[in-house]
């Protein structure tokens, strides 16, 4: 048997953690746990109350940190870890090689993939390259959103998780296989200005967006005649015919409900707030509106 450190965060990491604490829970010497303070709940006193119930050292992510395991496990981990890179043991959020790199799981919702899943690899120089230990996909539907994404993808982090663990509890030597350089995508790193609803893009795809940067995350911002909101639910409805198209422009209001030129079709906003003061700005009053 092989002990490790677990650096955890977010609902990935409690996920993992509660789903394998009772079948290999003797592995866990230590967990560490990161914080993300961007999020609605990043589930680190879930975590710790977890670790407490079950007896197992934790502490929280500190700029120095020492991990004197053989091996560590790193789930939804932001930061650089200083550790030996054929002894660190990675999960992420896609089907490595494809989305390497940021937020793998909002970019797949936004491209509408069928199919999501969890990479382990172990560690090495270039982020998310290393050998591939495990793997599990799941199929989705849409429309979904980023927070069922996460709970169905939660299935996967059991199965790779159990799968690698089960290697450590019977104290082999982890080996994986080289991933195909010929396949690799990349997903880039996400800032403020990444909420920011792009009206040119197709309904459809904007519907997705939507979705996909809700909750846990900060929501989809526009401007509505000039002023910032919070777009929280839509409906991607079939194009017609505009001899003057201009993406942002409300073209009639459905109940109230503004419905959205965009660059191909039109999106019918169901839910829409105030950034300041949480409140909704539905119906909507002002026909000749628009979103920018």
């Amino acid at each position: 048997m092989k002990p490790l450190t677990l650096l955890l965060m977010t609902k990935r990491g409690y996920r993992l953690l509660a789903d394998t604490i009772e079948a290999f829970g003797a592995l866990f010497e230590q967990v560490i746990i990161g914080r993300d303070q961007s999020l609605d709940n990043d589930y680190s006193q879930q975590i710790a109350d977890l670790c407490d119930q079950h007896g197992i050292k934790w502490t929280a992510r500190q700029s120095a940190m020492s991990v004197s395991t053989e091996y560590a496990v790193a789930v939804g981990w932001r930061w650089m870890i200083a550790f030996p890179e054929d002894k660190l043991i990675v999960f992420h959020d896609s089907l490595l090689p494809r989305y390497r790199g940021f937020n793998p799981l909002v970019t797949c919702l936004i491209n509408g993939d069928k199919q999501v899943g969890v990479t382990a690899i172990l560690g090495a120089k270039q982020y998310d390259s290393g050998p591939v230990l495990a793997q599990s996909s799941v199929d989705l539907t849409y429309p979904c959103t980023i927070e069922k994404a996460i709970d169905e993808i939660s299935a996967c982090y059991r199965a790779t998780a159990c799968e690698v663990f089960g290697m450590l509890q019977g104290g082999q030597q982890l080996m994986g296989r080289a991933q195909d350089e010929s396949l690799v995508s990349y997903s880039l790193w996400r800032d403020e200005a990444d909420y920011r609803i792009n009206w040119n893009n197709s309904a459809a795809r904007l519907a997705r967006f939507i979705d996909a940067v809700g909750s846990p995350y900060s929501g989809a911002i526009t401007l509505v005649n000039g002023l910032p909101a919070r777009v929280g639910k839509s409906v991607p409805l079939p194009d017609v015919v505009i001899e003057n198209r201009c993406a942002g422009k409300v073209i009639w209001l459905d109940a109230g409900l503004p419905v959205v030129v965009c660059g191909e079709g039109l999106l019918r906003i169901d839910e829409l707030t105030d950034t300041a003061t949480n409140a909704s700005l539905l119906p909507l009053i002002r026909f000749r509106s628009r979103f920018s």
